[in-house]
């Protein structure tokens, strides 16, 4: 699944007035449909900006403009010229507008194999509104994006805003695609992904993946030294993936084509050094048989009914040596017992996998009200036979009537207490955290959940003495007892003077 921007929604305009112009194009259409059609238009625009910013440099230097190698060399898609945004600008108000932008994306795949079979060339339908079409073109074509940002992260930030925004509307069937920022970024701050092979066995349009060459990027590191793989079973969320990366300059095997990873691992020899994934909460009808045999339930058959720990031992099957991974599951994995869940449970933590558990706040997902919880897993523990707890559901703030965000405060305060956790020099907060031994976790059998091991936070202690509490309470009850009447007798007698009696 995927992610919003890295930033908090306060701070958020450029993109903004992008989904604010993209938003015109709806009309009658799905948040589903439409959210292809947007998405598409703004990657369109964005590598022609770049494109055209090359093209005047070479310009400039007397140098070969149609020069194909010429771009790809600065990482710049090149655009052919019937693809080039002053002629679809001209179109914009012609009939044909739609199989003018169609014709131009079948141009950009074709000059570059990295598109191929990625861009949405569904402009033409009769769906779609031309005149709503047309408008947005022009729109778009008063924005230059280029001049938003020095790098790709503008676009990003934009392509990924919009995602967040088609989450909100679409509701349940967002999940297919969506993770919120702030738990993507909680995942990446604790497991620091700074160099090796990264991988999300249902990577949605690539958040896990854009946080983490964010993460190396602010560290000063570099980009390159990760290796991303992933896979998604949905046709079109795959797409969205392969166009988030390409215009953050991250190159990624999603394999060749969707699948699902359980039927058709397309990575099944891959042992990787980070897993990072929000698969789907509690998804049922996951195993028609043909997996009872499997060599990934290394700890126990999964049952039918609820794929979390099929998940779960998917990625333990794929860790490297040293590896670790950071995964979203429903509160339930915490503690059920249900179809084996509790003894396949027990063998993970017994192998001694289970770093941490953090429980999460409620309502920091578009998709569901089920509280969620994220394990790290680590097959080579810093401090072996010890898992940190932590209890985090009080924190993070109301953006608006349904959505919680994290802050980078929140996130950071959780990284920092892992980081020292590792380093033996954590004390436990009441309330908040703990660090518990695999033997007082078997005495708890097996089970989880934060809250049992970190406690009642500390009350603040009351001086007031009971006596002059109660004195000084009755006499604030019987004062606001006073004040109630007052008022009923002035509402009476309001009432009385216009001929009502009470």
């Amino acid at each position: 699944m995927a992610t919003t921007n890295g930033k908090n929604s306060a701070d958020i305009g450029f993109e903004e007035q992008i989904w604010a112009a993209a938003d015109i194009l709806r009309g009658n259409m799905d948040a589903a449909e439409y959210k292809h059609v947007v998405l598409g238009l703004i990657f369109l625009k964005y590598i022609s900006d770049k494109f055209e910013e090359r093209y005047q440099a070479l310009l400039d230097d007397d140098d070969d403009v149609e020069d194909k190698d010429a771009y790809t060399e600065v990482n710049v898609f090149f655009v052919p010229p019937i693809a080039r945004w002053n002629v679809i600008a001209e179109a914009a108000h012609k009939a044909e507008i739609g199989t003018v932008i169609d014709d131009a994306m079948r141009a950009i795949e074709k000059e570059n194999k990295r598109l191929k079979d990625i861009l949405p060339k569904n402009y033409a339908r009769d769906e779609l509104d031309k005149r709503r079409l047309g408008n947005v073109v022009d729109l778009f074509t008063n924005i230059q994006m280029i001049e938003h940002g020095t790098d790709k992260d503008i676009l990003g930030r934009t392509y990924e805003y919009c995602l967040s925004k088609f989450a909100e509307q679409e509701g349940k069937r967002a999940g297919e695609f969506f993770t919120p920022s702030c738990v993507v970024r909680t995942l990446v701050e604790v497991l620091q992904p700074f160099k090796g092979r990264v991988y999300d066995p249902c990577c949605g349009s690539g958040g896990m993946f854009v946080q983490s060459a964010k993460f190396v990027n602010s560290h000063s590191g570099n980009i390159g030294n990760l290796s991303i793989y992933g896979q998604d079973a949905n046709p079109t969320t795959r797409k969205m993936a392969l166009m988030n990366l390409a215009i953050r300059g991250i190159e990624a095997d999603l394999g060749k084509f969707n699948a699902d990873t359980f039927h058709n691992d397309l990575h099944s020899t891959l042992k990787a050094d980070y897993i990072m994934a929000n698969p789907p909460f509690n998804l049922s009808d996951w195993n028609d048989g043909s997996l009872n045999d499997d060599v990934r339930w290394k700890y126990g058959l999964p049952p039918n009914g609820n794929a979390n720990f099929a998940w779960m031992q998917h990625m333990i099957h794929h860790l490297a040596p040293n590896g670790k991974l950071g995964l979203v599951l429903a509160n339930g994995s915490l503690s059920s017992q249900s179809g084996g869940e509790g003894e396949i449970r027990k063998k993970i933590i017994e192998d001694d996998l289970v770093e941490c558990i953090v429980a999460m706040p409620t309502q920091l997902f578009f998709t569901t009200q089920i509280p969620v919880s994220l394990w790290f897993l680590n097959r080579n523990k810093k401090q072996p036979r010890k898992t940190l707890f932590i209890d985090a559901r009080n924190m993070g703030t109301m953006i608006n009537r349904r959505l919680r965000e994290l802050s980078e405060g929140d996130i950071a305060k959780i990284a920092n207490d892992f980081n020292s956790f590792e380093l033996g020099k954590l004390d436990d907060e009441a309330g908040f955290c703990a660090t518990v031994t695999t033997e007082e976790i078997a005495k708890q059998d097996y089970i989880l959940t934060p809250g049992r091991y970190v406690g009642l936070a500390e009350q603040e202690e009351d001086s007031e003495p009971f006596a002059e509490k109660m004195v000084r309470l009755t006499g604030e009850l019987s004062t606001m007892m006073q004040e109630s009447y007052t008022l009923d007798e002035e509402i009476r007698k309001r009432l009385g003077a216009i001929g009502y009696e009470v």
